[in-house]
């Protein structure tokens, strides 16, 4: 492997706000089902038990969580109808994102605990994390970086659509 003479930079300084930002008291997710998120919201539904809300530190573009308004870190602690409402706005999710950005595939999950990798420990959410064939390429493989072609402000006023739509 032969170095460049030269290097070019892609500068993304927004993800350092999440890795040495001060981060607000409380939970993300009870602050957003509150309504105390503000502007900088980026909720897009709310249910009686569950809201849908983008990652403002996306993987793709379109990476929505999906959580109970209910603070618990323990899925078995959700009751039936609470289950049943996360789960059916991931399957609203899917179905929106699909019509919206058109992607080739999702990854859905959760994160339970520190150890499988969850960033908020507390508060269950389910990842909807639209892909595209090919969207992993060089950036995030060497330089750690994602491209998000599109602001999260745009995203969520399209989603909010979309939803009030249905």
């Amino acid at each position: 492997m032969v170095a460049s003479a030269s290097m070019d930079n892609l500068y993304a300084p927004w993800r350092m706000e999440l890795l040495e930002g001060e981060r607000e008291p409380g939970c993300l997710f009870c602050r957003a089902g509150a309504g105390s998120d503000g502007a900088d919201s980026l909720v897009v539904t709310v249910g009686r038990s569950s809201l849908v809300m983008l990652n403002r530190y996306p993987y793709n573009p379109g990476h929505l969580m999906v959580a109970p308004l209910r603070h618990t870190a323990e899925l078995g602690e959700l009751t039936e109808p609470e289950t049943l409402e996360l789960f059916g706005l991931v399957a609203r999710c899917t179905g929106i994102l699909r019509r919206l950005m058109a992607p080739d595939a999702f990854n859905v999950g959760l994160n339970l605990g520190q150890a499988a990798g969850a960033g908020i420990v507390d508060h269950l959410h389910v990842h909807v994390v639209p892909r595209w064939s090919g969207d992993t390429n060089f950036m995030p493989v060497l330089a750690s970086t994602k491209v998000i072609p599109e602001h999260l402000a745009s995203t969520r006023e399209k989603l909010l659509a979309a939803f009030k739509a249905e």
